[in-house]
C-alpha cells in the first residue's frame, strides 16, 4: 500500500487516518459535513437493480458516520458497446435510492472503459455531537449488527448456476435496503463507533475498529445473522475470492477458537450493502437492539461485546 502525505486541519473531525468510512468536516459549531465516494462492478444482472444497490451502498458510509445525506455525484464507467437503454436502467436506479434517501442529484461523470462500473460521491450533514467513528469503542461495549451476513456467498452461487435468481431475492432486497433510521431508532442512545460492513466483511471492518480503538472484541458465531442457505452454500466451498484474501490479511490479528473453515468463510465474506457495525455501551445495549428491531426491516442482532486489547483484535467463538 502506498504512503501518502498526512492532511491535517483543525476542522477536520477525522479522514482515513483510523480506516473511516468518510471524512467528516466541521463547518459551524453544530454541525458537520460527510464526504465519501464508492463504486463497483455488477454484482446482479439486472442494469437497474445494480445501480440502486450500488447507490445503497455508496449512500451507506453516511449513513455509518451518523449522519444524512444530502447531495450525490453519479460516477459511471460504461464499455463502448452497452446499450444506451442499460445505461439509463443503472442511472435511474441510482436515482430512485438517492431520492429515497432524501438527497439530491447534482450532476456527475462518465468515461469509458472495459466492464461497467457505477457508484456515487456523497455529501452528507451531521450534527458534532452526533458523529459516529471508527475509533470509539470501548471495554464492555456489545456489538450491534443490523444486516444479514452473506451477501457475497449467495451471489457466488447464482453467478455458478447453484442457486436461482428467485431464490437470491433475499439478499437482493437486503441489499436494496437503506441502512437510514438508525441513528433515528436509536433516539439519545449515542453508539461508541460505527461502521458499515462491506468489502472486508465483518472480520475486516471489526478488525479495522477494534485496531483504530485499541481494544480487542469477541464475537459468537451463533448469534451472527445469517441469510439462510449461507451455511450449506460456505460448506459446498461457494464463497467469493474476496473471502480468501480478507482471511489471509486480518487472520494474523485474528484468534479463531473452534472455528471450521466454511464458519471462517462467512466471517470473512465480502459483503455489498451490508449492514452497520455498533458498538454501544453495555447497559444500553439492549434498549439499544429493542429500539432497532422495532424500527428496521433487516434482522438486528447482538453478535459479540468489546474487551480489553491483549494479543488480537478479535477472538471468534462457535457460541457465545
Amino acid at each position: 500500500m502506498c504512503s501518502l502525505p498526512d492532511f491535517s486541519d483543525p476542522l477536520l473531525l477525522t479522514g482515513f487516518s483510523n480506516n473511516e468510512d468518510a471524512g467528516v468536516y466541521r463547518i459551524s459549531e453544530t454541525e458537520a459535513i460527510i464526504a465519501t465516494l464508492d463504486f463497483f462492478t455488477p454484482i446482479v444482472d439486472d442494469p437497474y437493480t445494480f445501480g440502486a444497490i450500488a447507490a445503497v451502498n455508496s449512500l451507506s458510509d453516511v449513513y455509518a458516520m451518523g449522519g444524512k445525506p444530502r447531495l450525490a455525484l453519479n460516477i459511471l464507467c460504461a464499455p463502448d458497446d452497452m446499450d444506451d437503454e442499460d445505461l439509463e436502467a443503472i442511472l435511474r436506479g441510482g436515482a430512485d435510492k438517492i431520492k429515497e434517501a432524501g438527497a439530491l442529484l447534482v450532476g456527475g461523470h462518465s468515461v469509458r472503459d472495459n466492464e461497467p462500473k457505477y457508484g456515487l460521491s456523497v455529501i452528507g450533514f451531521v450534527d458534532v455531537d452526533r458523529v459516529l467513528i471508527n475509533a470509539g469503542a470501548k471495554p464492555g461495549d456489545s456489538l450491534i449488527l443490523t444486516k444479514a451476513l452473506g451477501s457475497g456467498i449467495l451471489t457466488s452461487a447464482g453467478k455458478s448456476g447453484r442457486i436461482s435468481q428467485e431464490e437470491l431475492e433475499e439478499v437482493t432486497q437486503s441489499m436494496l435496503t437503506l441502512n437510514a433510521g438508525v441513528t433515528e431508532a436509536l433516539g439519545d442512545i449515542v453508539p461508541h463507533a460505527a461502521a458499515d460492513i462491506t468489502g472486508f466483511g465483518l472480520l475486516g471492518h471489526l478488525c479495522e475498529m477494534m485496531e483504530a480503538s485499541e481494544t480487542a472484541a469477541e464475537i459468537s458465531f451463533a448469534s451472527l445473522p445469517l441469510f439462510e442457505q449461507v451455511p450449506q452454500l460456505s460448506r459446498e466451498g461457494h464463497s467469493p475470492g474476496g473471502s480468501k484474501k480478507n482471511e489471509k490479511h486480518f487472520g494474523e490479528v485474528v484468534d479463531w477458537g473452534d472455528l471450521e473453515g466454511w464458519e471462517r468463510a462467512i466471517v470473512s465474506d465480502p459483503q455489498t450493502s451490508g449492514g452497520l457495525l455498533l458498538s454501544v455501551s453495555g447497559e444500553d445495549a439492549q434498549e439499544a437492539l429493542k429500539r432497532l428491531k422495532s424500527a428496521l426491516s433487516t434482522p438486528v442482532a447482538l453478535i459479540g461485546t468489546v474487551q480489553p486489547l491483549e494479543d488480537v483484535f478479535l477472538k471468534c467463538r462457535r457460541q457465545s
